[in-house]
């Protein structure tokens, strides 16, 4: 293995994950999507990767020579698969396009710097030659964040990270590490067992996601309702700008004026490039309790959650899903229509290492709002497959169906009206071009508060499918800004979102971004048209 190979295999360029992994539509999952929403049975491959249209690169003779005076030729990249693998992110409009053979975006060059110091230097050569950069860590953005946008710019680049995969430094007192950005989830964690401890954070994308990747988009894993989100975990970080370099966060806590580091977790890489982060970590539990409860409805199971949360005895992981999602996924399992239609909402939960004490009282308090023990089983098989989702959806979009999710965030006086709002905005939207669509929900992030809405949606797939995804994201966008929720709760805002971004924060929030912007990147070189309304 050479210094510039990776660890971790890079996506496939028209899929999520490794080829090795994908896994084809069932026959009784090719059952419902004829019974139910009336899915045509005939296949819609990806074009053979010989079919795929690249631009040509636009990288100056005098720019490379720059950069490459930097970080060394062979650390910079402009032959087409090292292009195609970073023409994007992994959003079902993304894979459509490139399935299609539309890869005509593609960065001039891929850049792979050492380290924090070359990171700063590739940022000011490329303000200095007004080339945009977009940065690149697992590449797992479904929100159009890792797009390659050049907002005005004849060159651009991706500056991939994954040279920069160490863990740097454990303080076992503190229970903090310190990490890479380039470092992706499995491999962090391999790091960090070796000392005792983990970071708790395990999104659905925790496969291939980059430390820096969750910094930057406020991600948070499946853990959170035990561990947090990854921004609360974040102490310290360095960060590269066009401007120069900042070093954020000397202690735990601090009241030496407003926290500078949240201007930077949630930016995207539109403000800068997170090149270390320094965390909380957690002992690797010693022990682990996993168990499923039914619900009448989601309505019980979601006033259960509320519940547990507000009475401190919330599980590690606390996922609840509605009526049809709970059918959905008994079906996939089952004989096509098992269980005569829906009934019930399952909930998952898992208690791990100090959560463990609190068990006893949550199966109380479950059980006193309504719930039906079920069991480990369903959590166990929950657990096991809790990466495939994308999986799944990648192999729908290879039998003519469309699949696709989108998540938001609201208190708990408002789940119910914003559920409903999201729902019918997507099945009415869908529904006007000839596709119905099944639309599932489950709360997947849990707080005093409120609560995080995540729902899949599943239809026919129309002649144009981008533009028919398009549409229902853009009704879904409307009816939660409608209601007050927020447009994002962790999948960040990128392209995709930015539309409703002014809604949430007013023009005057979006001036503030502008002036931030302004003072670490003048130029405007970095990662152009995310974020910044």
């Amino acid at each position: 293995m050479t210094e510039l190979e990776h660890r971790t295999p890079d996506l496939a360029w028209n899929a999520w994950g490794t080829a090795d992994a994908a896994t084809p539509v069932s026959g009784q999952v090719r059952g419902l999507l004829e019974a139910f929403l009336g899915v045509e049975h005939r296949d819609t491959p990806s074009v053979d990767r010989s079919e795929v249209r690249l631009g040509e690169t636009r990288l100056p003779a005098e720019a490379r020579a720059a950069l490459a005076g930097i970080v060394g030729d062979d650390a910079i990249r402009t032959d087409d698969e090292t292009r195609l693998l970073h023409s994007g992110g992994k959003s079902t409009p993304d894979l459509l396009r490139r399935r299609a053979g539309d890869a005509g975006a593609a960065p001039d060059a891929v850049v792979l710097p050492a380290d924090h110091d070359q990171v700063c230097a590739v940022l000011g050569r490329c303000a200095e030659h007004r080339m945009a950069v977009v940065p690149f860590g697992g590449g797992t953005s479904v929100v159009g964040g890792v797009e390659p946008e050049r907002g005005g710019f004849t060159s651009l680049i991706s500056l991939d990270l994954r040279r920069l995969d160490r863990l740097v430094a454990v303080d076992a007192d503190s229970r903090t590490a310190t990490l890479q950005a380039g470092l992706r989830g499995p491999e962090a964690e391999a790091l960090l067992a070796e000392h005792g401890f983990t970071l708790g954070h395990f999104p659905q994308s925790f496969e291939h996601a980059s430390i820096g990747g969750f910094a930057a988009t406020r991600s948070s894993g499946q853990a959170s309702a035990g561990y947090g989100r990854f921004d609360a975990a974040v102490l310290r970080m360095r960060v590269a700008t066009p401007s120069g370099e900042l070093d954020l966060g000397r202690a735990p806590a601090s009241a030496a004026g407003p926290d500078l580091r949240q201007l930077f977790l949630g930016s995207e890489g539109a403000f800068g490039i997170i090149t270390e982060v320094t965390a909380r970590v957690h002992p690797l539990p010693a022990e682990v309790e996993s168990e499923g409860w039914s619900f009448p409805d989601f309505d019980a199971g979601s006033a259960a959650l509320r519940r547990l949360a507000q009475e401190e005895a919330l599980p590690t992981v606390a996922r609840l899903s509605d009526e049809t999602e709970t059918w959905i996924n008994l079906s996939a399992a089952h004989d096509v229509g098992e269980g005569g239609g829906p009934g019930g909402c399952l909930l998952i939960t898992r208690y791990e290492g100090a959560r463990v004490a609190v068990s006893a009282r949550a199966r109380a308090l479950l059980a006193e709002a309504g719930g039906e023990p079920l069991g480990a089983e369903p959590a166990e098989s929950w657990a096991h497959g809790r990466y495939h989702g994308p999986y799944l959806r990648d192999a729908l979009l290879d039998v003519n169906a469309l699949a696709e999710t989108l998540e938001t965030a609201t208190t708990w006086s408002r789940l119910a009206e914003t559920r409903a709002a999201v729902q019918d905005a997507v099945t009415e939207a869908l529904a006007e071009q000839g596709t119905p669509p099944l639309v599932l929900c489950h709360l997947s992030h849990v707080y005093p508060a409120g609560a995080s809405l995540y729902f899949t949606v599943v239809c026919a797939r129309a002649e144009d499918p981008v533009r028919q995804w398009r549409r229902a994201k853009e009704a879904a966008g409307t009816a939660i800004s409608r209601v007050g929720a927020t447009i994002t709760h962790h999948h960040a805002v990128g392209l995709d979102h930015r539309p409703w971004l002014v809604d949430e924060i007013g023009e005057l929030g979006a001036q503030v971004l502008r002036a931030v912007k302004s003072a670490v990147d003048p130029v405007g070189v970095l990662n152009p048209g995310k974020l910044i309304p």
